[in-house]
């Protein structure tokens, strides 16, 4: 292993990627409550579909996986997920969208190209892989929206405020910190610093397609 936690160091090869994603415009805006109504009503729209293609990655970790500590990790994973949807569709009712609005909304360019990387990185790759790339959304999330908590602290009526506080939430954050060390149980098992190049193109790609899932909703406001 390496003198940095595996995750620290993937975080530190893709550092320039890392902070456009966890400091992007979109997240700027939110923060500061400016965000189009139009660039979150998108956002949220697409990120719905997402997590159906991100509940399928976790039941391939669950497949891929070979020890039960592993199984239930995807399992905890996938449950969050499920439970994550709750959010994007108590929102989304404001704007009269049920449920099946939302899964019947086409996929935008944007998730398709993230959902369908990770989802190939854990086919070709093995349950370290599927982490990695799994990782800037679910870790990311959680630095995020710590980062934008104290926005909702000074003004409770916010307008961005239920979600910044879901993510901003234990429940989260400790579902955060579990898939922080999941990647380290699993590099402790099969990490060696000749995987390292690959393992960062995983995470640094993942990373990037983030930003672009942030700017996509910007491009929906116009």
């Amino acid at each position: 292993m390496t003198e940095l936690p595996l995750f620290d160091l993937l975080k530190s090869q893709a550092a320039d990627h890392w902070q456009d994603y966890t400091r992007h415009e979109f997240l700027r805006q939110m923060g500061h409550g400016s965000l189009p109504e139009a660039a979150f009503r998108e956002y949220l729209i697409q990120d719905y579909l997402f997590l159906i293609q991100f509940s399928r990655a976790y039941a391939l970790a669950a497949y891929k996986s070979r020890e039960f500590a592993d199984i239930r990790a995807a399992q905890d994973g996938l449950a969050a997920i499920v439970s994550e949807t709750d959010l994007h569709v108590r929102l989304c009712a404001r704007w009269g969208l049920s449920p099946e609005d939302l899964e019947a909304a086409e996929e935008h360019q944007s998730t398709v190209a993230y959902t369908r990387f990770v989802l190939d990185a854990g086919m070709s790759g093995d349950l370290l892989d599927l982490h990695v790339a799994l990782a800037p959304c679910v870790i990311g999330y959680a630095e995020i929206a710590q980062w934008l908590a104290p926005a909702v602290e000074a003004n409770p009526e916010h307008p961005y405020a239920e979600w910044i506080s879901e993510y901003a939430s234990e429940e989260y954050q400790s579902a955060a910190r579990a898939a922080v060390e999941q990647i380290e149980s699993l590099g402790r098992r099969s990490y060696t610093e000749a995987r390292l190049p690959e393992l960062t193109r995983v995470f640094s790609t993942a990373t990037r397609m983030e930003s672009a899932f942030w700017q996509m909703g910007l491009d929906a406001a116009g």
